[in-house]
């Protein structure tokens, strides 16, 4: 297929002109175009829709109207599928009695209860909006609870705030005062001598260390256990980001599948199906330093004026009835290990096992490029993303949802199987013959 071409597996002719036209009005209106970073035009390729005006399960439409079937699904907030049925209906129907009111509303009490009796480590909750509220309160938490600054994040997981104390790690650290920045140190994932190490570096001083139960990386030697015992030794608090991996690891949590107690946990994305909701939980005697009932210091925990919107409760108690009545994680782990063992196929069948590879979990897949010297390439990344966009697959990773048929499985494969044809193509000679424009770039890249 030549650059000049542009069509999908069915034979037509993908049309990208509403696209072309909202993309160059968004950049005038909105910093960057999106209002998240992930989602921005530097991180797919020039021949990709740009804005997605519905969605039904695990296809979107765009403003040309094109179909895709998505994967991602919201940055992994969309696990059950858009516009799911009994969600949808849920948060209608309390939208129908008010949203918002000057006290809170019983749903409130009612969801915290029904939540932590699924979050077993927990013994208190609180709801916000995003994931970066919740971290930015338990780090604050923490720092209360220990009467110490400095904090400790892991290196090899990407995210965890859009707060100073997060993002002055990273590239991006424009207008991150450095004070801020050099109250933050980090760790290596697996690296129990490393956090040994810094706990030797910075004596009384580390307020907690927060990471990701698991990425595509799974723990090693019982880590996170150990991890714990280490922070008790140093008295330092164990906080788990289980933003992505709560509600698709385990009903439970990860920290269920790897058997380890944190002192606090926070939770969103796939918790509300999509809607904006995330929660911090914990142990009471951190928790509650966030509340009324004790006499130390008053800790300014949580107070958003939507963290508690009435319709969004309703999203996530009806998405947590769907969990516990239907097995969606089970699904996600089962839909997932037939979509990565027909991409396998299609990747042994082209001979490019050390240029393309899937990662994770069944039901957390992702996939890592490579170029001809078997080096990670943003350039290869950009060209399978066209590629399967070219055949109606819209796949910054390969995360599934509970919508995601036999069928749409299928025919990603298939798509799969056709963009690794070009792949191996570009491999043999440059993938500046296949790639049309730009290639994507790191979110975290320190100019544009």
């Amino acid at each position: 297929m030549s650059k000049a071409d542009n069509l999908t597996s069915h034979g037509n002719r993908l049309n990208f002109s509403e696209s072309r036209r909202f993309q160059a009005k968004s950049h005038s209106l909105i910093p960057g175009g999106a209002h998240t970073y992930a989602k921005g035009d530097d991180q797919f390729p020039v021949e990709a829709p740009a804005f997605i005006v519905r969605g039904k399960g695990c296809h979107v439409w765009d403003v040309d109207g094109n179909e895709f079937i998505e994967y991602g699904m919201g940055l992994r907030s969309v696990t059950l599928g858009h516009a799911f049925g009994p969600v949808i209906e849920a948060a209608h129907q309390q939208m129908l009695l008010g949203s918002n009111f000057t006290r809170p509303a019983r749903i409130e009490v009612d969801f915290a209860e029904e939540l932590l009796g699924v979050l077993k480590n927990a013994d208190m909750v609180k709801f916000t909006k995003d994931g970066s509220d919740a971290t930015t309160a338990a780090i604050k938490l923490a720092r209360a609870y220990t009467g110490r600054d400095r904090v400790a994040c892991c290196a090899d997981h990407p995210f965890f705030s859009v707060d100073d104390w997060f993002i002055g790690t990273t590239e991006l650290n424009a207008g991150v005062p450095r004070a801020i920045q050099d109250l933050t140190v980090t760790f290596r994932y697996n690296d129990l001598k490393g956090v040994q190490e810094l706990f030797a570096k910075y004596p009384n001083q580390i307020a907690c260390l927060i990471l990701e139960p698991a990425t595509a990386e799974e723990p090693k030697d019982d880590f996170l256990r150990r991890l714990r015992h280490i922070c008790d030794e140093n008295g330092s608090l164990l906080v788990l980001d289980e933003m992505i991996t709560g509600f698709r690891w385990h009903l439970n949590g990860a920290q269920a599948v790897y058997d380890v107690v944190p002192h606090l946990s926070t939770f969103g994305k796939a918790m509300g199906n999509g809607f904006a909701i995330s929660a911090l939980a914990g142990k009471r005697e951190i928790m509650q330093l966030g509340g009324l009932n004790h006499a130390s210091d008053r800790v300014f925990l949580l107070s958003t004026t939507h963290g508690a919107e009435t319709h969004a409760l309703a999203a996530a108690r009806a998405t947590l009835n769907v969990y516990k009545t239907s097995d969606v994680i089970g699904f996600l782990y089962q839909r997932g290990e037939r979509l990565r063992t027909g991409i396998n196929q299609c990747i042994l069948r082209h001979q490019i096992s050390d240029h393309f590879e899937v990662q994770g979990r069944g039901c957390n897949l992702i996939y890592v490029t490579k170029d001809q010297d078997e080096q990670r390439s943003q350039a290869f990344r950009t060209l399978f993303l066209q590629e399967i966009i070219r055949h109606g697959i819209i796949a910054p990773s390969f995360v599934i949802s509970f919508s995601h048929s036999s069928e749409d499985v299928d025919r990603t494969i298939d798509a799969v199987d056709r963009a690794l044809g070009v792949y191996k193509r570009a491999l043999e000679d440059g993938v500046e013959k296949h790639l049309i424009g730009r290639p994507v770039k790191p979110v975290n890249r320190r100019y544009n």
